[in-house]
């Protein structure tokens, strides 16, 4: 079938169309969304030139696979464009990790870099009081910014981008204030955690205690942060988006909680245990509302299917994996005992820091290759072009969000297992 093309590629320098006013339409197909209303700033305009992720209608590569693509295949053996350490150079920034499976990207739109970049800051500092002034250096070093243009390639405007943006930068404080770098403990998380939570999802109560409530959701700057962010989603997406949003927010919760128990017992988790965890803890809400960002709506009826849900564990799974391999020497550098994949296959599987590091580059290639098949699997199954586009929506985000692992070098080193 054909593919189906995304958005029109348009330029995003300030000053060339206005930011629309209409519904977006959406030519692949999926609900057009209600316009995130248009601010003043003029970096608020169409899209730039996206990179086509084509590997998702290519399907995976390998004996007995062919019938999975829905595109045709080029001849020779470069047509999945199968990217490790040795074979690339495309990266400006960064070393990726040596025999990683990924897929690199191109550089995001620098225009769009500085704006998502000068606005969500604006938002932190002046909206939501997010962090100190000493914190400063830490925020600007996040580079959420360029995180976020990387991953959603086809939002149609910068409004749309912020969605994605202030929720990434919430629930970051959540886990920094909550769980880990700035005063977080597995003591009481979760009180403070299902309090939190109530501003994703929102108390109904009585006349008598709501006032309590309300006064509660400005207590702290995690809970100032996910109550914007929140009411920013909410006014730009469907009603089953947000539901879906809520839903998986409600699983990572659950999954700090596992750690947290961890912690406090000084549980070492089975590898298996780990990854059942990591399936909770992990990134799953940032792909899973690629659609909002992009403008349109993936039906409740679609992304509810097993093999959608598959594909969107999957890949989340892997994105999870790529952060605990980058963020390795930063974790052992960190006071307190961290769990991630390495160190636990190091302890329960009787292996070298470095032979245990070296699974666990394995294991995140079984989960992309097991990411990639279920995703063309899915695509040839259901081939309605709103799939479509979400199956190359969660493909985008799991390639942007390697991306910024590997160039972002303020936060991430590699160890010297090389």
């Amino acid at each position: 079938m054909p593919d189906p093309d995304l958005s029109p590629p348009q330029s995003s320098l300030p000053a060339q169309t206005p930011a629309p006013s209409a519904p977006f339409a959406l030519p692949t197909g999926g609900r057009p969304l209600v316009s995130v209303p248009a601010g003043p700033d003029p970096a608020a305009v169409a899209a730039p030139v996206d990179p086509v992720v084509e590997r998702i209608l290519r399907g995976p590569s390998g004996l007995g696979t062919a019938g999975l693509s829905l595109a045709p295949r080029d001849a020779g053996p470069d047509a999945l464009a199968r990217h490790t350490a040795e074979a690339t150079g495309e990266q400006t920034e960064g070393r990726p990790i040596p025999g990683l499976y990924f897929h690199a990207v191109p550089e995001p739109d620098p225009v769009r870099v500085a704006e998502v970049s000068r606005r969500v800051k604006d938002w932190a500092v002046d909206e939501v009081q997010l962090f100190p002034d000493d914190w400063e250096g830490e925020f600007d070093g996040f580079s959420v910014g360029r995180y976020m243009v990387a991953c959603h390639p086809d939002a149609p405007t910068v409004d749309h981008l912020m969605l994605a943006t202030r929720l990434m930068i919430a629930e970051n404080a959540v886990d920094d204030c909550y769980c880990e770098d700035h005063g977080g403990s597995p003591i009481g998380l979760g009180g403070r955690l299902l309090l939190a939570h109530t501003a994703l999802d929102p108390l109904h109560t009585t006349a008598e205690y709501a006032p309590g409530w309300v006064e509660s959701l400005g207590a702290d700057a995690p809970r100032r942060a996910y109550r914007s962010a929140m009411e920013y989603f909410v006014r730009s997406s469907a009603p089953s988006q947000t539901d879906r949003y809520r839903h998986d927010m409600a699983r990572l919760h659950m999954g700090y909680l596992a750690e947290a128990a961890w912690a406090q017992t000084d549980h070492t988790p089975e590898v298996w245990e780990y990854l059942a965890m990591r399936q909770f803890n992990n990134f799953r809400p940032c792909p899973t509302i690629t659609d909002t960002v992009g403008g349109y709506e993936l039906p409740a009826d679609l992304h509810a299917r097993p093999d959608m849900q598959r594909v969107i564990a999957l890949g989340g799974n892997a994105t999870t994996i790529v952060n605990d391999l980058y963020s390795y020497t930063k974790e052992l550098a960190a006071p307190g005992r961290h769990l991630n994949l390495p160190v636990v296959l190091a302890e329960r599987e009787k292996l070298s820091e470095r032979d245990a590091y070296l699974k666990a580059v394995e294991v995140h290639n079984d989960l992309m290759r097991g990411f990639e098949a279920a995703a063309a699997e899915l695509a040839a199954a259901c081939p309605v072009p709103a799939v479509l586009r979400f199956l190359r929506g969660v493909a985008a985000w799991v390639d942007g969000n390697h991306y910024w692992h590997q160039t972002n070098t303020y936060r991430y080193s590699l160890p010297d297992f090389w």
